[in-house]
């Protein structure tokens, strides 16, 4: 069956294909050989653990993911929650350790797939986007503060952004003047390749030059760190079975981590379909990365999302298909098998000046200026995303922004817009009086339009609007219709205050009637009595049916207000 699924996967495959799909997997590994490696140290994790993410994940991404372009991969947002998650269940022993991230990761996939059984793809964008902007970037400040033990030899016990750098004021005559030349050398060595040649794999460089210079001047000599021992296995299946770890506790930490990974790999996702014309779909793309998370966890690896890194190379390359992932997982598998020896010399400067210019990536200082521009609001919630990143601690940033995300589409809907409509001169149609001072209302007609949906958090808004408009009507006014064409959801709250309304216009001898309402909102309206109350004939289609019933007369129509009481 999954034979059949991974040639049905490449089935109408063309020959042209193949020569950029292969150069685009070697580009590929080529690139997510230093991350493998030096992501996992975010969470304190072996550099193997990074390595073997970068093997499988990749082919059961693609047999399962929907897209052909998309490549998967450990991700520096995605480890620092992971860290945070590691951390917040206690101190574990460094077996426990490794069989924990490995189990999160087997959860974070299992996760994906309930929620795709449940068409809960819509997950990806519950964290707003000017909330992930400011989230990502308070991660990317917690992942520099955490790289100054690596440029620096110190010992960095403190944690948060400000203590770590007064106690390395403090250890200042312990730093190691090698490490720190060279993590620095190496730092600046990425970011300008990162600024003049964005498609060059700088972190591959940065990772040969590093390792050459270790061997020649023999740097653990001289107090610079290095790798250490990497297993020259390839990764086998495994159940990983932590104790002393709360299962409930497990499955809490893998939604964290599937919230935020998740959510930004399916903002990397639309941001290259929005440059390829593929289309996203999240709920498929649930299927994809669960699929890479499960083997992820059962292969010894830790948690996987789409990589902007290594999906930007496969597109930059000319890449096809999901080829480009087999490819690049055989040539990672070739590494692990053979390269080890040489891997284990890389310095750990080099590592933290890697994770240093990703972090710096992650800080997407042209976005929050769009946001300053375009909305100050917005621009606000994602400061909120960043401060709870960085002064909560990363689990608790989760948190905050999920937190912040809801008051924000409160606060986007508490006070929904409104207008009162009329009629232009020769001109069909109806248009809002604010906007068109030309425009006159119907005499005796009240238009209403209101823009938004009515639901229990705005309806005290609501209903002082709608008594503001009622108390200036004109004496002559006979109607009043409310144009909900953009109430598109009332609940109970809702209804009880039409109601309300009704029985007020009702007093004044006026009419209140509703247009083009919704089927749901008028389904509920029927059940809550609501509908019968204002008089089923006092509904219409559209404003236009709402006008000739009005200038006929409304013959066919009352206002009871005996009836108006909910």
């Amino acid at each position: 069956m999954v034979a059949a699924s991974f040639l049905a996967k490449f089935s109408g495959y063309k020959r042209a294909w193949l020569r950029p799909d292969v150069l685009s997997g070697l580009s590929i590994a080529a690139v997510g050989l230093p991350s493998a490696i030096a992501y996992p140290a975010i969470a304190g994790l072996p550099p193997e653990m990074g390595l073997y993410s970068s093997i499988v994940p990749l082919l059961a991404y693609a047999l399962f993911g929907s897209s052909r372009q998309l490549i998967v991969g450990p991700d520096a947002g995605t480890m620092i929650v992971l860290a945070a998650v590691l951390a917040s269940l206690g101190p574990l022993s460094a077996t426990d350790n490794v069989a924990t991230a490995a189990a999160l990761g087997l959860g974070v996939g299992l996760l994906c797939f309930v929620a795709s059984l449940l068409r809960l793809g819509f997950i990806a964008s519950f964290l707003s986007r000017p909330i992930l902007i400011g989230f990502m970037s308070g991660i990317a400040l917690s992942i520099l503060v955490g790289q100054i033990g690596r440029l620096t030899g110190v010992s960095i016990e403190s944690d948060g952004l400000l203590r770590p750098l007064i106690e390395l004021a403090g250890k200042a005559s312990l730093i190691n003047l090698p490490t720190l030349v060279l993590g620095v050398s190496l730092f600046v060595l990425l970011r300008v390749f990162s600024v003049a040649l964005p498609g060059f794999p700088g972190p591959l460089v940065a990772i040969v030059v590093a390792t050459v210079i270790s061997v020649l001047f023999d740097l653990p000599s001289h107090g610079v760190g290095v790798i250490g021992s990497i297993p020259a296995r390839l990764p086998t299946p495994a159940l990983p079975v932590p104790t002393g770890v709360d299962f409930g506790d497990l499955i809490l930490g893998a939604g964290a981590v599937l919230l935020v990974s998740f959510g930004s790999g399916i903002v990397t996702a639309r941001s290259f379909a929005a440059k390829t014309g593929e289309p996203v779909d999240a709920n498929k793309e649930l299927v994809g990365f669960g699929a890479a998370n499960v083997a992820a966890g059962l292969f010894g690896g830790i948690p996987v999302t789409a990589s902007d890194s290594r999906t930007a190379i496969n597109i930059s390359m000319g890449g096809k298909t999901q080829l480009a992932s087999v490819v690049a997982a055989v040539a990672l598998a070739f590494a692990v098998a053979f390269l080890t020896g040489a891997l284990q010399l890389i310095p750990k400067a080099a590592l933290g000046a890697i994770l240093a210019s990703a972090a710096i990536g992650l800080i997407d200082i042209q976005a929050l200026k769009q946001l300053w521009r375009t909305s100050r609001m917005e621009f606000l919630f994602a400061l909120i995303g960043m401060s709870g990143a960085i002064g909560l601690g990363v689990l608790r940033g989760v948190i905050v922004a999920v937190a912040a995300t809801l008051l924000y589409l409160l606060v986007k809907g508490a006070t929904p817009r409104d207008a009162v409509l009329g009629r232009l001169p020769g001109r069909e149609g109806f248009f809002k009086l604010h906007r068109h001072p030309e425009a006159r209302p119907i005499p005796g007609l009240a238009i209403y339009l209101l823009q938004g949906s009515l639901l229990f958090f705005n309806v005290d808004y609501v209903k002082r609007r709608l008594e503001a408009r009622i108390a200036g009507l004109p004496e002559d006014t006979r109607w009043f219709v409310l144009d909900a064409g953009a109430v598109v959801q009332i609940d109970s709250t809702a209804a009880a205050m039409l109601d309300d309304i009704h029985a007020l216009l009702a007093a004044r001898g006026i009419v209140f009637a509703i247009a083009e309402l919704h089927t749901e909102p008028r389904s509920l309206l029927t059940r809550s009595g609501t509908l019968a109350r204002i008089g089923e004939t006092n509904f219409f289609d559209s404003l236009e049916d709402a006008c000739l019933a009005f200038e006929r007369g409304g013959a066919a129509h009352s206002v009871r207000a005996g009836a108006a009481g909910p």
